[in-house]
Formats: structure tokens, C-alpha cells, sequence
């Protein structure tokens, strides 16, 4: 009985944990465009939109979906 209970209450401080690193991710890519990368157009425009839409799905609570889109930022980014 306690076994579920401990994997419970991890499983929530884990989501809880990587729901919080969302706003670190965004720091990190403001950080780095602060700095007017080189890149086309077109790999800034990308990165600016997977931005916006990690940024949304934190917002909304779809933590997943934004560590997604800010990961793939922050690779074309270098980071």
C-alpha cells in the first residue's frame, strides 16, 4: 500500500518539477536572441514561432508540448 502511494507522490513532484523548468527554457532562448544570432530569416522566424507556442503551452499546462517546442528551439539556437 505505501509503494503506490511513494510513486504517486513522485510522479507529481516530477511533473510539478518539469512544469517549473518551462520559464527557464524561455529565459534561456530570450537570452540568446538578446545576443541577434546569425541565421535566415526563415530558422528565426521558426524559432520565434516554437517559442510563442512553448510559451502557449505552458500557459494552457501542456508542459510536454512546451519542453518539446522550447527544445527544438533552443537546438536550432545552439544551445
Amino acid at each position: 500500500m505505501r509503494a503506490p502511494l511513494i510513486l504517486a507522490l513522485g510522479l507529481a513532484f516530477g511533473a510539478s518539477a518539469w512544469a517549473h523548468n518551462c520559464p527557464n527554457e524561455m529565459k534561456a532562448i530570450d537570452a540568446k536572441l538578446a545576443t541577434k544570432p546569425q541565421m535566415s530569416k526563415e530558422n528565426m522566424d521558426k524559432v520565434m514561432a516554437l517559442r510563442k507556442s512553448g510559451e502557449d503551452h505552458h500557459k494552457a499546462g501542456k508542459h510536454t508540448e512546451s519542453m518539446k517546442d522550447l527544445g527544438e528551439a533552443k537546438k536550432m539556437l545552439g544551445l
